[in-house]
């Protein structure tokens, strides 16, 4: 969805290109920036992922101490580090992309209890399930918006974490379609029919999240084109973003949730930015970065016995970090 504002960037443009030389002016003339990934058959690029996610529960304020010792902390982390190798492209742009996996770290916490720890690097840790993906490949498609089509062939990694001791489920779960599609996929560009940018031009799409017992809800991440930084020869595309709560898929979000929704009884404050620098001249995301954070709280005057002393309150909170990052 394009956010209205081409024609006054446009005459921007025209007038500051009008007053400075012409080095630097070339994304900025009638043609503008076009945001597209761009996929060359057998180029290699080697990245970072980070995926982040962390719900907790605490009771705070005038408490007694065997209540407030009831809160609780899930938390899982990845580190992956891997090469992008293109196998073909289409027509349309599209790429047929295999995921060959370098380096991996994975912690999972569930209810303050350590259920994963694995770090590719320990010698300890070499005979984990985990260590088998080392090395491993899949295969996936990707759009040059940068959304993953469709999950191809998992067949390598998924013997290999099958082959030895038996794998937790949350380690089975990083190979399931579904997970490598939101690790691979997270930084959406615009259609193809509407990529060719100015700066101040916007584009958004749709995101949804679980937050357990607190329901799921829908963000519309809004990214705007804010700068093209020219260096070395390069031309980066700074773009940020922030995000509102949508409706677009209120209703059907309801229907899948609870039929009591706790959050109804909660105040509720969040924050959800990103930031993107995509390189114009190779179609490569140079570093793509966005995080949610949420809180709920319930407080509870009634439970304040003592003038002094803080209500009685139960905080819920949740984070989600994505960041992605070229390294080569």
């Amino acid at each position: 969805m394009m956010v209205p504002g081409k024609i006054s960037s446009l005459l921007v443009g025209a007038v500051i290109c009008s007053l400075l030389s012409t080095g630097g002016c070339r994304q900025l003339t009638k043609e503008g920036a076009v945001l597209a990934l761009k996929f060359t058959p057998q180029e290699s690029t080697t990245y970072k992922v980070i995926r982040e996610m962390e719900d907790s529960v605490k009771f705070e304020g005038f408490l007694p101490d065997e209540i407030r010792s009831k809160g609780a902390r899930n938390y899982n982390r990845l580190e992956m580090t891997f090469d992008q190798q293109t196998e073909s492209t289409d027509e349309k742009g599209n790429a047929i992309v295999k995921i060959t996996v370098r380096e991996l770290k994975f912690v999972s916490v569930y209810r303050d209890s350590t259920i994963i720890d694995f770090d590719w690097s320990r010698e300890k840790d070499q005979k984990i399930p985990l260590a088998q993906l080392i090395g491993k490949s899949y295969t996936i498609e990707v759009a040059p918006t940068g959304k993953v089509q469709k999950v191809i062939d998992i067949e390598e990694a998924d013997k290999a974490l099958r082959s030895g001791p038996s794998a937790p489920k949350m380690a089975l779960r990083l190979i399931t379609p579904s997970v490598i599609m939101e690790r691979h996929g997270t930084a959406v560009l615009p259609d193809p029919n509407e990529n060719q940018l100015r700066i101040g031009d916007s584009w958004s799409s749709i995101k949804s999240f679980d937050f357990r017992m607190m329901g799921s809800k829908s963000y519309e991440r809004i990214y705007t084109l804010k700068e093209i930084k020219s260096t070395k020869k390069r031309q980066i595309a700074i773009v940020e973003m922030s995000a509102i709560p949508s409706s677009e898929m209120a209703e059907q979000l309801h229907k899948e949730q609870a039929t009591i929704d706790f959050s109804n009884m909660f105040d509720n404050t969040e924050t959800y930015t990103g930031r993107l620098r995509l390189d114009l001249n190779t179609g490569k995301v140079e570093k793509y970065f966005e995080e949610l954070q949420s809180d709920w709280i319930a407080v509870d005057p009634a439970a304040n016995e003592e003038a002094d002393s803080e209500p009685a309150a139960l905080r819920m909170s949740a984070t989600r970090l994505y960041s992605l990052e070229k390294i080569d």
